[in-house]
């Protein structure tokens, strides 16, 4: 009993260790990576006596990441920044050497773009264009009355950024690696288990619409956060990288996957609140078959032999369907129902039958990947992201506005730590420019650097000048990288992280020849925390990003991608309507934290652009693919009138009105009596008939139209 009891113990334990490694164990290994690198890049500047040894090791500070994939991204960037950033201020020197009336608005310009740049593109790439931006500052500033100096000063930084890049590269790698293909590999495993356990809870309905609507926030940021995984993953694991087509087409399928579960969701809650019952009835029993192959599923890590056997049951599945569904409906109609409900009760099988398409060739997809090459690499539809352009607009103004102001009262003041402040304002803009809230960020980096102020005084002057030798150095700098790095570590208080290791180590880690001089030390944090603090007024003043402005433009870009839809090129405009919309959504989502009721306003929007967008693209790809035949001429009235609702549609989703949506609700029910009208060559059966897809398209428009819960019901009397 004794040993029975003693095994269970450790077995207990080593479910705790593990549960622990997982977790804060990972913040840990991660802190001590820093801490190696920071002081490895330290000694190296100081033996190899590089002018400022402080700046490789903020480096290490800005490029450090728990994941190595992250941390060789980021140094590839931060590289291509650092080198754009040197030219353009070596080119703005040789242009306007000691006028400061024109090159400061240079320099302005420059930095705004960039800001702008790192706005536009909100991965990695985000920031090269950041440190193009502050690197150019922390060249340029320094060295302005002394422009003979300013291409040496951009050799050493890029020689200081390299040697901080490479350490953090090697010591990522080489101690505890963490994989960002790991963590792809696990987010990929686990997503359709949670995906189906939605979809079964969804068919029987047993959701409730917030947890529904908390499924799709994490679906879509989990499809937004794998592209930028991938492009990481491209960094470090061939593996990943010979399957990178196959995760883009991946990430793609599951869109789609959700798309069309949403709008099969949508459809049965609408029918489920309206009645009668007896259509929900008849349609439960081919759900519940779905239901059924989905199950074993749930919860579950869905590998690539999961995948395979999951698409030989989806094949059954579907060879099954067309003879399930065609009983049903025979059934269904000695029960005499009414036009609209034989209507609603095909077009939910509609949605059905390409829900199971997709999840189909998603779980292909998936299967594939146990393979080195696949044919299913092949793919050309690549993600679409989509910022709306007076989002980024308004960081680079606002990094243009602040350093025009604070370098203008340095150059009118000559205040000698003005160049410091300026300076910092720059870095302090550009890191903050990609954030959902720069007030927010520029505000907390202001609270770490003060409380690097503090503990950076206090060892300058009555710690530093009685240590001796590196190793000393080292125990004394350690306490406030391990605060640091821990604070950096944790999303809610990144910025404290940020100002205390990355503004203490500007201030108060000693250079090769220290200067104690408490005059200037002083002065230069006190420029530091004003530029922040002027960075963070800007932040709520300048076209705040989390402010009303931008929420409603958000909201018409999101309803724009109806048009979008309506217009696009056909070749790839799914996946492109896919991923665009949700990208935006991903974006307003964040920019509205803390706005319960303005992030569920963008939530039905979304759900209502992607229903009715998609079966617009659906009625598209049909017309398109039409055989040849007189009853699918482009003269044909159903044709013509398609393209007066899409008219419709556009205007309705431009100009949200009840005039614009009762036009477009006489012009789906226009259009869906000039389908109902023609005769076609084939059997109307829902595999069969071209005109029968097209009238559940129509119809499903015209249900989300009038849904009460839509956005664009709000206010209007609910249509029978």
């Amino acid at each position: 009993m004794s040993l029975l009891w003693n095994w269970l113990h450790s077995l207990e334990w080593r479910r705790g260790f593990f549960a622990w490694a997982r977790t804060d164990g990972v913040t840990w290994v991660y802190i001590f990576k820093v801490l190696v690198a920071a002081f490895i890049t330290l000694w190296l500047a100081m033996r190899l006596e590089l002018p400022q040894p402080r700046t490789a090791m903020i480096t290490v500070f800005i490029v450090m990441q728990p994941q190595s994939g992250h941390v060789f991204a980021k140094s590839f960037y931060r590289v291509l920044g650092t080198l754009a950033g040197s030219a353009m201020m070596v080119a703005l020197i040789a242009i306007f050497p000691q006028n400061s009336e024109l090159f400061l608005p240079s320099l302005a310009l420059w930095v705004g773009l960039c800001s702008a740049g790192a706005m536009r593109y909100r991965t990695f790439r985000a920031y090269g264009f950041v440190l193009a931006g502050y690197t150019a500052a922390m060249i340029g500033l320094p060295v302005l009355e002394h422009p003979e100096q300013a291409f040496m000063a951009a050799v050493w930084r890029v020689l200081e950024i390299s040697l901080g890049i490479l350490v953090s590269t090697l010591v990522s790698a080489a101690i505890l690696p963490q994989s960002a293909s790991a963590a792809m590999r696990n987010a990929l495993y686990q997503r359709f288990g949670v995906f189906a356990g939605v979809v079964v809870e969804a068919l029987r309905g047993n959701t409730q619409r917030d947890r529904f609507e908390a499924s799709n926030v994490r679906f879509i940021a989990e499809a937004v956060g794998l592209e930028s995984l991938r492009n990481v993953t491209a960094f470090e694991d061939p593996h990943m990288r010979r399957r990178s087509g196959r995760l883009v087409r991946m990430n793609s399928e599951f869109m789609a996957v959700s798309t069309r579960f949403n709008a099969l969701h949508q459809l049965l809650e609408r029918l489920r609140a309206r009645g009668p019952l007896q259509i929900v009835g008849a349609i439960e029993p081919g759900l519940e078959t779905l239901v059924e192959l989905l199950e074993p599923y749930v919860g579950r890590a869905l590998t690539e032999a999961d995948a395979l056997r999951l698409t030989l049951e989806l094949a059954a599945y579907k060879d099954g369907l067309q003879a399930q569904v065609r009983g049903l409906r025979s059934e269904y109609l000695q029960t005499h129902p009414s036009e609209a409900e034989l209507l609603d009760f095909h077009t939910a099988f509609e949605l059905l039958y390409r829900l199971v398409d997709e999840m189909f060739s998603y779980a292909q997809t998936h299967a594939s990947l146990s393979a080195h090459s696949h044919q299913r690499e092949q793919w050309d539809e690549p993600y679409v992201s989509r910022t709306n352009w007076l989002v980024s607009l308004a960081a680079g103004l606002r990094a243009s506005v602040v350093l025009l102001l604070l370098g203008s009262y340095w150059l009118l003041s000559d205040w000698p730590s003005g160049a410091m402040m300026t300076l910092i304002a720059t870095v302090t803009a550009g890191l903050s420019a990609a954030s959902p809230n720069p007030k927010r960020m520029s505000f907390q980096m202001a609270c770490g650097t003060l409380l690097g102020a503090f503990i950076g005084f206090f060892e300058t002057f009555f710690v530093f000048p009685w240590i001796d030798g590196f190793p000393l150095l080292c125990m004394v700098l350690a306490p406030v990288f391990v605060l640091g790095a821990f604070l950096s570590s944790r999303p809610a208080y990144a910025g404290y992280g940020i100002g205390l290791l990355v503004f203490f180590a500007i201030g108060s880690v000693p250079n090769n020849l220290t200067v104690y001089n408490p005059y200037t030390f002083i002065n230069d944090y006190i420029g530091m925390l004003l530029g922040m603090l002027v960075c963070a007024a800007a932040g709520a003043i300048i076209l705040p990003p989390n402010s009303r402005w931008l929420w409603s433009r958000l909201e018409q870009d999101l309803r724009e991608q109806v048009l979008f839809a309506i217009g696009g090129r056909l070749r790839g405009l799914g996946s492109a309507f896919d991923s665009r919309t949700r990208d935006l959504l991903h974006q307003a989502y964040g920019l509205a934290a803390g706005k319960p009721q303005v992030q569920s306003q963008l939530m039905r929007w979304m759900f209502v652009v992607l229903e009715i967008g998609h079966a617009v693209i659906e009625l598209r790809k049909e017309q398109h693919n039409a055989p040849v035949h007189p009853a699918y001429a482009e003269s044909q009235p159903w044709r013509q009138a398609i393209r007066v609702m899409g008219r419709a549609l556009a205007r309705l989703f431009l100009q949200p009105s009840a005039s614009n949506h009762e036009r477009a609700l006489v012009a789906v029910d226009h259009a869906i009596s000039r389908v109902q009208a023609t005769d076609e060559p084939f059997a109307r059966h829902f595999d069969t008939s071209l005109l029968r897809r097209a009238q559940s398209y129509l119809h499903f428009i015209r249900s989300s139209l009038l849904d009460p819960q839509s956005p664009l019901a709000q206010g209007l009397p609910h249509a029978p």
